[in-house]
């Protein structure tokens, strides 16, 4: 991607991505987090959520990584945050699907760089809120 032809409006490409019980087990696995509400049903509705969920920061990095990939490039990415507003809940029968949308809000002529806010969801419903990149294009 290039700053000179990114405007205010600009929408990255929509992404989809399927998040299965099994992924969250690779994911345990690399982070070191086991916490069993991510693995275990009896464990996560012990605690009052309707079954296992995905890790938040795999659901961020999911949502990161639609920006880097837009950008051509992960150093691109200047500063990215978010709020967790909702779980992704992964039942064990089906992948729970993310849905990632991007949207340019602003743009920066002196430093090259734009905004982009990122729209989050899984069953219909916002799981990241607030999701914000900063990002540093030739």
């Amino acid at each position: 991607m290039i700053f000179d032809e990114v405007e205010v409006g600009h929408e990255l490409p929509v992404a989809h991505y399927e998040v299965s019980r099994e992924d969250l087990r690779a994911y345990a696995e690399a982070s070191g987090d086991r916490n069993p509400i991510h693995l275990d049903e009896a464990t996560a509705r012990s605690v009052g959520l309707p079954d296992v969920i995905a890790h938040g920061m795999l659901t961020m990095g999911l949502a990161g990584s639609v920006v880097a990939d837009w950008a051509g490039d992960p150093r691109a990415v200047v500063s990215y945050g978010t709020k967790f507003t909702a779980p992704v809940v992964v039942p064990a029968d089906a992948p729970a699907v993310v849905e990632v949308a991007g949207r340019v809000v602003s743009r920066d002529e002196t430093a090259r760089t734009v905004e982009v806010d990122l729209a989050v969801t899984h069953a219909g419903a916002k799981v990241l809120g607030r999701a914000r990149a900063l990002v540093r294009l030739p």
